[in-house]
């Protein structure tokens, strides 16, 4: 793994002037010059500078970014600027990609001599293909990049304005080897010459790109396939977004964006990536569909800012997005309005729990957060920058917005941001190793943490998928699963106090299922914990949080371990069904010294290949989600379609069929098996969570031990099952009712094919546990309907999980 690190140096705060200057913009390839009215800002004098999240960047805060083997990282360097590589735990390598502002390799600019060559094949990332069709021919298939071998502290200093693209070349780590070298931080120093945000890299070939200054707006044309990227550069700044047809005005007709068409027609507050993308017009036509959000937090409810709203807060005369909104179109013809219906754009607003006021705070975007949208027709744009100071909706401190345009046949692809956590990097999620195979079979992906995942195949549709998997096999991609590799001589130790396990007790190519817990006993993560050798662990867990406990219990005890991160090197699939192992019979092949196909036990794992000793290899665990008999398959990169199409192949004859997320929340439900977010979350004990058989008190010492012994002794609630004679499926959260008291919430519910009914887990006061009685679920505020249900235990499927040890 190689962080990034981006820190600016004595750069000044941001200051809004006292006015704006009314100026014409000049435009690259024809499309908008026109004189654009500006308004005085008449109630903003010096402004305070951006407020930031925590480890947020801000204009002298460091910018740290996690780059994963396989993948590359993009960031420009002025005349000046330093660049420092330092590597934390071994000897590092990386390749370091350097081009002039023509888009020529230069790594003479950083003091290099380009020494080898890059397929660019080779990497699953995306924008760097993206930004590389932007920069002309120079380098379509193969690039010259210089080699940094990294022992020490390494310093190289930019000569001039360059484009530098850093690479961490390790190839796939192997199953059984020692992971790849540890972390080396790569930190930027800007010289003090420049003080603006940096721009997020350019996703394609760009046909024009300005900016829209704070308190103004823009108007601009967009041809059918061209795509436009709103991008915030300082964070925090609503930008309300117009699109009209530009047919439409030919006619005399003003048709555009209707947010209450939208909102029907994707189902939500607003599009997203995916399936559900589409902005439409009255008629309900299509105009625009969502490529790339980056912030995930906007509005469809609320006008653009207008003269009377800031009137009747007492602002007469302020300077207002729907009036500059109508002095864009004004040229177009296109009549003014007193208030705009706007898409408002990283504007944070929700409407409160009992639907009675739109409520709204700060924006959750960061710098650089952007969305990019393809224009289906003709359209004419308007984009501000909101020049509201007066409420907390721009950060009390309205900042510029940048737009680009991008031509037609620009290589974007879908996406959506991913963040470990609320204050990290971001990084853009991106198709799994498996999609040449999955996509064959379905358009309908959902994110899963930092990559898109199958939600159903529209061919087998998520009930056969179900059957299938209930009665003959299924085969579903799980890598979103995170994979870390805990190696060394205090491996042991460190995985004794973090897991709730009694690991001394794990025998090599055994495994098991684990908690992670804080002091309190509330679960961080869960997962599978492998081993594969003396001082060689392998933990497959839901989260990243998992990875930062690990490395914080190493670091303040000493131990001499090292914590790895498989990222996307190491993708994952789930065989599972009754005819799972039968699958697996007529294409594994094993070496005799390690556990053969039928000699893995539930939970145990070993080394395989496909067909014979020199067939494509990979990890084979007999594990699962779903309570059937199932194994997970875990294999590199680059042999992952081969894997699955070997799969597909060798089930045919066994009625295989690809399978999707929502058939195995059914599934998983009716197993009762734990997900986070539903049964576990912040300030849930083990024991509520229905995970307590996982918990050795027995042991020694573990983190949340005193806690978890406490709350053994006296329970306050516990989870249980609940069955329905109906089916009716209870929202998750919703309340459990005992008469007229709440006792409890539904954590997760779903329709079960099996029985035929609704069943539901549900987190209650032990007092009101006992199986066979009845309580009521509350539906419409909880109090103009109920639905009865019998307590009942869980699992509700094979309570005994007989089929998955068969």
């Amino acid at each position: 793994m190689t962080r990034i690190y981006f820190l600016p140096l004595n750069v000044t705060s941001y200051i809004i002037e006292n006015k704006l200057e009314n100026k014409h913009f000049c435009c690259r390839e024809g499309t908008l010059n026109r004189p654009i009215v500006h308004r005085e800002i008449s109630n903003i004098g010096l402004a305070t500078p951006r407020r930031s999240f925590p480890g947020f960047p801000k204009k002298t805060d460091v910018i740290c970014k996690n780059l994963d083997p396989r993948e590359a990282l993009y960031f420009k360097m002025d005349n000046g600027d330093l660049l420092l590589l330092e590597s934390k735990h071994s000897v590092a390598c990386l390749q370091l990609l350097v081009f002039n502002m023509k888009g020529e390799p230069s790594p003479e600019l950083l003091g290099l001599q380009a020494d080898d060559h890059v397929e660019l094949m080779d990497f699953d990332y995306a924008e760097l293909s993206g930004w590389i069709g932007a920069h002309g021919p120079h380098m379509q298939s193969r690039c010259q990049s210089a080699k940094i071998e990294i022992r020490d502290l390494v310093t190289l200093k930019a000569a001039e304005l360059c484009h530098v693209w850093a690479i961490n070349p390790l190839p796939p780590a192997q199953l059984v080897e020692k992971a790849s070298p540890g972390t080396v931080e790569v930190r930027v120093k800007p010289s003090t010459s420049g003080n603006s945000a940096p721009l997020p890299p350019e996703l394609g070939t760009v046909r024009d790109e300005f900016t829209v200054r704070r308190g103004t707006a823009m108007a601009y044309e967009l041809a059918p396939g061209e795509i436009v990227q709103i991008i915030d550069i300082e964070g925090q700044q609503c930008s309300d977004f117009i699109a009209l047809r530009l047919d439409a005005l030919e006619r005399g007709e003003e048709v555009s964006i209707d947010s209450t068409a939208t909102r029907s027609m994707v189902r939500g507050a607003y599009p997203h990536p995916g399936l559900f993308d589409k902005f439409y017009d009255q008629d309900m036509q299509p105009l625009m569909n969502v490529l790339q959000d980056t912030c995930g937090r906007h509005d469809t409810f609320g006008l653009a800012c207008n003269a009377r709203g800031y009137e009747e807060r007492g602002f007469p005369g302020h300077v207002n997005c729907s009036d500059n909104i109508s002095n864009a179109l004004d040229p177009y013809g296109v009549r003014a309005r007193t208030a705009w219906p706007a898409i408002n754009f990283f504007w944070n607003t929700w409407i409160e729990s009992h639907g009675q006021q739109l409520l709204s705070e700060e924006s959750h975007s960061r710098p650089g957060d952007y969305v990019a949208l393809r224009a289906m027709e003709p359209l004419l744009c308007t984009s501000t920058a909101c020049p509201d100071d007066i409420d907390p909706i721009n950060g009390w401190n309205p900042t510029d917005v940048h737009i680009r345009i991008y031509k037609e046949k620009s290589p974007i692809r879908r996406a959506v941001a991913y963040r470990q956590k609320e204050d990290a990097p971001m990084s853009i999620s991106q198709e799994s190793a498996f999609h040449p195979s999955t996509s064959k079979l379905t358009i309908q992906y959902t994110p899963a943490r930092d990559l898109w995942v199958p939600v159903v195949f529209p061919s087998v549709g998520t009930i056969g998928e179900y059957w299938a998997c209930r009665e003959k096999v299924a085969l579903q991609d799980m890598s979103s699963l995170r994979k870390y590799d805990i190696v060394g001589p205090d491996a042991e130790r460190l995985l004794q106090i973090a897991l709730t396990r009694n690991i001394s007790k794990l025998a090599v190519w055994r495994g098991t299922y684990a908690l992670m817990c804080d002091e309190a006993g509330s679960v961080i993560d869960d997962g599978t914990l492998f081993r594969l050798g003396h001082e060689l662990f392998r933990w497959c867990c839901g989260s990243e949080e998992s990875a930062r406990v690990l490395a914080d219990l190493a670091e303040s005890r000493n131990l001499q371990v090292r914590i790895q991160a498989m990222g996307g090197a190491l993708p994952s699939v789930a065989l599972q069904g009754p005819a799972s192992r039968d699958v697996l019979k007529t294409i594994v092949s094993t070496r005799p010294h390690i556990p053969s196909l039928e000699q893995l036990k539930w939970f145990g794992t070993t080394v395989a290949r496909l067909n014979d000793r020199n067939g494509t290899p990979f990890m084979l665990t007999r594990s699962g989600y779903t309570g059937e008999l199932g194994y997970e398959l875990f294999c590199s990169r680059q042999d992952a379609s081969a894997l699955w199409d070997a799969l597909m192949l060798a089930g045919e004859d066994f009625g295989i069929e690809p399978m999707g997320s929502a058939a195995l929340e059914i599934l998983r439900i009716e197993a009762g098996l734990a997900a986070a977010g539903a049964e576990f979350a912040p300030g849930i004990d083990a024991y509520e969570a229905g995970l307590g058989f996982a918990v050795d008190l027995e042991k020694s010492e573990f983190t949340g031990k005193t806690a978890l012994e406490r709350n053994a002794r006296e329970p306050r609630r516990k989870l249980i099952g609940l069955r329905f004679d109906c089916d009716d499926v209870p929202a998750q959260g919703a309340q459990v009712f005992v008469g007229e008291r709440p006792v409890g919430v539904i954590t997760s519910a779903t329709r079960s094919p099996k029985f035929e009914r609704s069943i539901a887990m549900a987190r209650i006061a032990i007092e009101h546990c006992e199986l066979g009685s009845t309580v009521e679920v509350g539906q419409m505020d909880g109090r103009m309907k109920r639905l009865e249900a019998v307590v009942s235990s869980i699992p509700f499927y094979d309570p005994k999980r007989e089929r998955a040890r068969a």
